[in-house]
This record gives structure tokens, sequence and C-alpha cells, in this order.
């Protein structure tokens, strides 16, 4: 999984970077959604596409992300769980690294938006998606931490509603117009390494009982 990732990660950075030919497809991916949203002429599914969109703004899915922090700290320190307190500076830490792995891209690639408008100057660029990024990385590590102190079903169950909120935030994106399909893959394609390597280290994982608890 983290070799494909990476993989397309460089593929399409590559492509974008050089204006090669794979961004053909956000042509074809544009021109297509647009004639399937003048076909359908439904106002639920553009307000559908906006409402998902906004869920990755940072006033939605960072606040998510500590507030998933802090109920999981709350309900490993009921539980009696070694170093219950970890979830919230991972929140925080994952709040913070989220603009430092985007932002440098964005003013790196300067790729313009679908309209093809010069970038003003106050502007960063489009690549990669910073909305899709903030949903895979807030909704994923929330889902993480959380799952802690989950059963297995619960676990699952969280995993596969942040999933399902990434991509949501991610088709919105495209289906409103607002980003190339490229931008929200390769920012897919980030925070799933991201979320790959943190589910990894022992603070994401089912922790066991305090090395010094001998009950």
């Amino acid at each position: 999984m983290p070799v494909v990732l990476g993989v397309v990660l460089v593929l399409v950075s590559w492509q974008v970077a050089v204006d090669g030919p794979l961004l053909g497809l956000d042509r074809w991916t544009r021109h297509t959604v647009r004639d399937v949203r003048h076909t359908l002429h439904s106002t639920l599914l553009n307000h559908l596409g906006k409402a998902f969109s906004d869920l990755g703004g940072g006033s939605v899915a960072v606040p998510v992300l500590l507030l998933g922090g802090a109920v999981a700290a709350w309900r490993e320190w009921r539980a009696g769980f070694a170093r219950w307190w970890l979830p919230v500076p991972v929140a925080v830490l994952t709040a913070g690294l989220i603009p430092l792995l985007v932002v440098p891209a964005k003013a790196w690639f300067a790729r313009p938006g679908p309209f093809g408008l010069p970038l003003a100057a106050d502007q960063w660029g489009w690549y990669p998606s910073g909305h899709t990024a903030t949903a895979t990385l807030g909704f994923g590590v929330a889902a993480l931490l959380l799952a802690r102190a989950a059963g297995p079903r619960a676990r699952r169950g969280l995993g596969a509603g942040a999933a399902l909120l990434a991509a949501g935030v991610g088709l919105g994106l495209v289906w409103s117009d607002y980003h190339w399909l490229l931008d929200v893959v390769a920012s897919w394609c980030l925070g799933g390494l991201v979320l790959w390597a943190l589910a990894r280290w022992p603070f994401t994982g089912r922790p066991g009982k305090d090395p010094g608890d001998r009950s």
C-alpha cells in the first residue's frame, strides 16, 4: 500500500510539474463532470457537492481532529490505559503538520485552478488539494486515536467513516469544479502515507498495560 501511494504521488507530482500528458485526465474528468452536472441539473447534488467540500475546511476537520484526540484521551483515562494522554498531543501535532505538508507544495507547484486564471499574488496554487488533505488527515487521525479504546467492530466503523468522509470531500471538490481530479488524488495519497505510518506507531495502536502495573 505505501509503495503504491508513493508511486502515484510521485508520478502525479512529476506530471503537474512538467505539464505532462497525464493532465489530460484532469481535463477529460472536468469536461465529463460538467456535462453530467448540466444534464442532471440537480440542485440537491450540487448542494451535496458543496457541503462535502466544506467538510474539508480547517473550521470543520481540524476541530473534529482535536475533539477526537480529547475524547480518545478521556476514554483511555477512564479505562485506565497507560499513556492515556497521548492522543491529545498527537491530534495537536497533526493539526500543525497539515499546513506544513500542503502549503509549501502549493507554493512550489503554483498550479492554476480548473478555471485557468493566473494565480494572484496572495494565492499559493491548487496542487495538492488542501481541503482533501485536511479531511483525510483530520478525520483519519481522529479515527485512529478513537480506535485505541474501541472494539473490533467500532474500529472498522471508524475507519470506514473516515475513508468515506475523505472520499466525499475529494469528490465534492471535483463535482463542484473547485479542484482538478489529480489535486485530490495527490492529497489522498499524501494523507494515506501519513496515516499508514502513524498507524504503526505505538501511540496509535491498541496499548497494553503499563509496565509498572503489577495487578
